[in-house]
């Protein structure tokens, strides 16, 4: 079942992760206003039962070979019949999604892409808004393990150098006009940063949104295995030098 021009197409990508987007599209399912679509790639084949039996408008892209996060999401782009697009990371978990409140700072035209505010599981607040990494900030956050949270949230969006990809809602002409994410320079990692940087650069604001939540229950591939940690080296040393 797909909508006729939903308001928010969300763009969700497994990597074997039905399990993780069944609990996802069980939330989206119990949410009062289904004026979205949702669109699931399957970079990896996978058990499509997992996703059947919910009431929610979903669109299924099956890749014949596997792609990055950037390619992935900007594929799903050209499929998307929204007004916004969404990315939306599997294990995001969303207990309720008030679309008018998540969507009204696009009411200032210079507002380009809006992100809410997320906790862990355990239901302390995530560092998911950053100022843009420099070589220093990274050696303070890498290797002196200094982590102080870059912004202080408080009741009214504020506008932040960029926000983590589990869950960003574009404005979509400028999501568009920007060509997407550069799937040409990062496979995997920073994408939300350059796509962030990109939008400052384009005269476009980037806000959290703390009026709204998620909970993301995080998975940090990165930290646990040898491959995902290169391709984050790799992309942040593509992103600082540019390279």
């Amino acid at each position: 079942m797909i909508n006729s021009n939903p308001k928010i197409s969300f763009s969700v990508v497994s990597h074997g992760q039905a399990n993780l987007i069944r609990d996802l599209l069980s939330d989206l399912a119990e949410l009062p206003c289904h004026d979205f679509e949702v669109i699931v790639t399957l970079n990896l084949p996978e058990d499509e039962s997992l996703y059947l039996g919910f009431d929610v408008p979903l669109k299924i892209i099956r890749n014949e070979s596997p792609k990055g996060f950037g390619g992935n999401h900007n594929a799903a782009f050209l499929a998307s019949e929204g007004l916004f697009f969404s990315v939306v990371n599997p294990d995001i978990r969303i207990q309720s999604l008030d679309f008018l409140e998540l969507l009204l700072p696009f009411s200032a035209k210079n507002v380009a892409a809006v992100a809410p505010l997320v906790y862990s599981a355990s239901g302390t607040t995530e560092d998911s808004a950053r100022r843009f990494p420099t070589f220093f900030r990274l050696f303070k956050r890498v290797v002196l393990r200094h982590r102080e949270p870059d912004y202080t949230p408080g009741n009214a969006p504020l506008s932040v150098d960029w926000v983590a990809g589990m869950f960003v809602v574009f404005r979509k002409d400028v999501f568009r006009n920007l060509g997407g994410f550069d799937d040409r320079r990062f496979f995997m990692y920073m994408e939300d940063v350059d796509i962030c940087r990109r939008i400052n650069k384009a005269g476009f604001n980037v806000l959290l949104n703390p009026k709204v939540s998620v909970v993301h229950l995080a998975q940090r591939a990165s930290h646990r295995n040898l491959k995902y940690m290169r391709w984050h080296v790799v992309s942040a040393f593509r992103y600082l030098t540019g390279f």
